[in-house]
């Protein structure tokens, strides 16, 4: 059989009709749950300051907070971090900040700030990566709440104020937070800015909304001290740790929460290389979150995170519907045979996938923009977004998801720290 008759009769196979439907309608559908859940956690949590006037943040108690920062090589953005932390308009809080043996000017630009009492810094003889320095840090701090951050990232000064009173109910063991983007010089970094906005934050107001949340964003995150204890502390041998740490402790049955109004100025890697390491280990780490957490979480009572785990499981079936259909597609204009189902022109359906996407980005970039005046600026690369990181991601995920499989043998082959974001 040739290839051209090898791609006419499968083109006419119900499978690949099945990929062509899923394909379509998937974004379609992720994108129009998305909008009405985030649309809801507004309406409930952020619409007129509600929970505000309600007094929700009128906590009077305010428990001692350790502010944990690891570190490596971090001499250009570390001294803009410290300043901010110190900055943090909060009555009682501490800030430890862990040199994983750096090889550059880390420790002198550290060293102005320990004339503060409040700063302490841990040094660390052996590199071990970011999991094992936050381990090694918490047993010295003496915080009853620990705020892990990235060392290049800086908080608002309301960060605290806004995320300690989620301790006041039991269950809560950690919060998260908004990341926004502060480096926007390339084109990249623009559209990452949008991404945090239209993707991340709008999923994590979804997933708050059901009831379980897949990230605990590495760069900024509040932790109940017994709950970190409760489940062990950070895994070192998972390429995102920070996913791992968030799904055991709701395995746990802690309530993990969002809170959009803690923002944390973070950097972004502005480079393609940069990107592309950063995406990798993500996907590597969803992975294996994945591969180890799955036959625990068909549990009954666990139940309130099928919604995620099912989100999950379906974005990487897409990504692989995606790569074969792209695949067929081109090998099918190749032998001169049109793909069935497919047009090169725009047509209805490409251009109501493309409309909904860009209601989505326009969606959340009205919800952040409460938190990120500029954010409106950059909505002009938006229509770049599905052309470059559908793309990106769906190939990175394909690549990278098997390696999932060896859990505990793939970190180092990622990278120990994320990339220097300038």
């Amino acid at each position: 059989m040739s290839l051209y008759d090898a791609i006419v009769a499968f083109e006419d196979t119900t499978f690949y009709w099945a990929l062509l439907v899923y394909f379509a309608w998937y974004p379609l559908t992720t994108s129009a749950m998305w909008i009405f859940t985030s649309l809801v956690f507004y309406r409930r949590r952020e619409a007129n300051d509600s929970q505000q006037t309600d007094g929700f943040y009128d906590w009077d108690v305010t428990p001692a907070v350790s502010f944990v920062i690891p570190a490596f090589n971090e001499e250009r953005n570390i001294a803009r971090t410290l300043a901010g932390v110190l900055a943090v308009d909060y009555p009682d809080f501490e800030v430890v900040v862990v040199d994983d043996c750096s090889t550059d000017g880390t420790l002198a630009a550290i060293e102005p700030f320990l004339a503060d009492p409040r700063v302490r810094l841990v040094r660390k003889t052996v590199n071990e990566g970011k999991a094992m320095a936050l381990n090694d840090a918490i047993p010295v701090t003496r915080g009853e709440l620990l705020m892990v951050q990235d060392a290049d990232a800086v908080p608002a000064p309301n960060i605290l104020r806004v995320l300690v009173p989620h301790f006041r109910f039991p269950r809560c063991a950690a919060v998260t937070g908004n990341p926004r983007v502060v480096n926007r010089d390339s084109f990249l970094a623009k559209l990452q800015s949008i991404e945090f906005a239209s993707i991340i934050s709008m999923l994590r107001r979804a997933q708050r909304v059901w009831g379980r949340i897949m990230t605990m964003s590495g760069v900024v995150g509040i932790f109940r001290r017994s709950a970190l204890y409760d489940v062990g502390l950070y895994s070192p041998e998972m390429a995102t740790e920070d996913i791992d740490l968030t799904w055991r402790l709701q395995l746990r049955h802690w309530d993990v929460r969002y809170e959009s109004r803690a923002v944390m100025w973070m950097r972004v890697p502005q480079s393609f290389t940069g990107l592309v390491r950063q995406r990798r280990r993500w996907a590597l780490g969803l992975s294996q979150v994945m591969c180890r957490h799955w036959r625990q979480l068909l549990h009954w009572r666990h139940r309130r995170f099928w919604p995620v785990l099912v989100e999950a499981s379906l974005s990487v079936i897409w990504a692989y519907a995606y790569v074969l259909l792209t695949i067929v597609w081109l090998a099918s204009y190749m032998v001169g045979y049109p793909p069935v189902g497919v047009s090169p022109i725009p047509n209805f359906w490409g251009m109501l996938v493309a409309t909904v996407c860009l209601i989505q980005l326009a969606t959340g970039v009205m919800l952040d923009n409460a938190y990120d005046k500029d954010l409106k600026k950059y909505f002009f690369v938006a229509v770049f977004y599905p052309l470059i990181y559908w793309i990106l991601m769906a190939v990175i995920t394909v690549v990278t998801a098997p390696q999932g499989l060896a859990v505990n043998r793939q970190k180092r082959k990622i990278t120990l720290w994320k990339p220097v974001r300038e």
